[in-house]
C-alpha cells in the first residue's frame, strides 16, 4: 500500500519552503545574495519563521527520500533506481541549468550584484550566471549524488544493517542523535552552506536503512509526544539563542541546539503525519502532483519580484511580501503545467519521460 502520509509531507514542506524564501527574501539578518530588509522596523519578528523551520525541513526533506528510495528499491531493480534517479534528478540539476535555470542564475547574480561588478571579465560573469542557477536545485543534486553512493553500500551491508535496523527502539533513535549530530561537522562546504553533504547524508541513509521500517514507524508513532515536545523546547532555546544571527552558517547550523531541534523536529513530524496524516483526498492528491514543478520554478517568482519591483522602491513591503507569495505560487503552478507539456524541456527540466503524462491534470 501507498504511504500517503509521504507524500502529504513532501507537499506540506514544499510549501513551508515557499513561505521561508519570501520571508528570506527581504531577511533583517544580513544574509546575503537576497533585497534583504526592506521595511522601517526596528526588529521584523516574524524573521522568526526562518529560525522555526529551517533546522529541521530540508533534513526532514532528505529522510523522506531515503524511504522512499527504499521503498522503490523492494519493487524495483538498481538499474531501474539508477535511471529513474539519474532522469528525474541529475537531468534538472544539471542540464536544467543551460535549458532554463539560468534564467534563475540571472536574477540571482544581479540580487548579488555580480553583473554589475567592476572588472569581472565577461566569461566569469557567464559561469557566474549559470552556477547560481543552481538556486533550489541543490537539494536535488544531492540526493542525485547519495542514490548513487547508495548502491554500493547495499551492495556491501547485503541486507543485513537492513533487518538489524527494524529492531530499532525508542532508545535507539535518540543514541542515533550522536552520529547525526557528528555527521552536522563535517563536509559541510564554504560559501555555498546549503551542501552539507555528511549531515544530509546522514538523514538519507538514516530513512533509507532505519524510518522506512514500517516496526520503527510505529516507534515514532508511539513516542510522537516525547519528539514533540523535545522539538517544542530546543527549538525555543535555539530561536531565543540566534535570533538575528546568521542561522545557515557557523556556528549556529552546527550546533547543538541546531541539530537536536532539527533531529526531533523531523522525528516528531514523520511520527504525527503517519499517525494523523496518512491519507489522500482531491486536494492533497493535487498537491502531491505538482510538489516538485513547485519546488523548482518557486524561487524565480520569489526573487524575481524582489528584483524588479521591492529593490527599487517600486512597490512598499506589505505589497512586496504579497506579490511575492503570489508569485511564488502562481508563476510555479503555470511554469510547470506549460514546461510539462513542451517536448525536450519536461525531460530537461522536470525529468519527465517522453511516454510519461505531465502531472497537471
Amino acid at each position: 500500500m501507498r504511504k500517503y502520509y509521504l507524500d502529504n509531507i513532501r507537499w506540506m514542506t514544499v510549501v513551508l519552503v515557499v513561505v521561508y524564501h519570501v520571508i528570506y527574501m527581504y531577511n533583517a539578518e544580513g544574509i546575503p545574495g537576497v533585497v534583504g530588509k526592506i521595511t522601517e522596523l526596528d526588529v521584523q519578528y516574524y524573521d522568526l519563521y526562518q529560525y522555526i523551520v529551517y533546522p529541521w525541513f530540508m533534513i526532514l526533506l532528505f529522510m523522506v527520500s531515503g524511504i522512499c528510495s527504499k521503498l522503490y528499491l523492494d519493487t524495483h531493480s538498481e538499474k531501474e533506481f539508477v535511471r529513474s534517479r539519474t532522469r528525474k534528478l541529475l537531468v534538472p540539476g544539471t542540464i536544467g541549468l543551460f535549458a532554463f535555470q539560468f534564467i534563475q542564475g540571472l536574477v540571482n547574480a544581479s540580487l548579488s550584484n555580480v553583473l554589475t561588478e567592476p572588472g569581472v571579465p565577461a566569461f566569469v560573469r557567464v559561469i557566474a550566471v549559470i552556477l547560481s542557477g543552481s538556486g533550489v536545485l541543490w537539494y536535488i543534486q544531492l540526493l542525485w549524488l547519495f542514490s548513487m553512493v547508495l548502491i554500493p553500500i547495499r551492495k556491501l551491508e547485503g541486507g543485513r544493517l537492513t533487518g538489524l535496523c527494524k529492531k530499532t527502539g525508542i532508545i535507539g533513535l535518540l543514541l542515533l542523535f550522536i552520529p547525526a549530530y557528528g555527521a552536522a561537522q563535517i563536509l559541510n562546504t564554504p560559501i555555498v552552506v546549503v551542501y552539507r553533504f555528511g549531515y544530509y547524508f546522514f538523514a538519507f541513509i538514516l530513512g533509507y536503512f532505519v524510518l522506512s521500517n514500517d516496526e520503527v514507524v510505529d516507534v515514532l508513532k508511539k513516542w510522537f509526544p516525547l519528539f514533540a515536545g523535545l522539538a517544542l523546547v530546543t527549538g525555543t532555546a535555539f530561536c531565543t539563542m540566534y535570533f538575528g544571527q546568521n542561522y545557515a552558517d557557523n556556528p549556529a547550523y552546527r550546533s547543538v541546539l541546531f541539530v537536536t531541534y532539527g533531529y526531533a523536529a523531523s522525528f516528531a513530524v514523520t511520527g504525527g503525519m503517519a499517525k494523523y496524516g496518512d491519507f489522500k483526498n482531491s486536494f492533497t492528491e493535487w498537491m502531491s502532483k505538482r510538489s516538485f514543478g513547485l519546488y523548482v520554478f518557486h524561487y524565480l517568482g520569489i526573487s524575481s519580484v524582489g528584483l524588479l519591483l521591492a529593490r527599487p522602491g517600486i512597490i512598499n513591503a506589505p505589497v512586496a511580501y504579497f506579490l511575492s507569495l503570489t508569485a511564488g505560487f502562481g508563476l510555479a503552478y503555470l511554469l510547470n503545467a506549460v514546461i510539462s507539456r513542451i517536448p525536450f524541456f519536461r525531460w530537461a527540466v522536470l525529468g519527465i519521460k517522453k511516454e510519461e503524462k505531465p502531472n497537471v491534470q
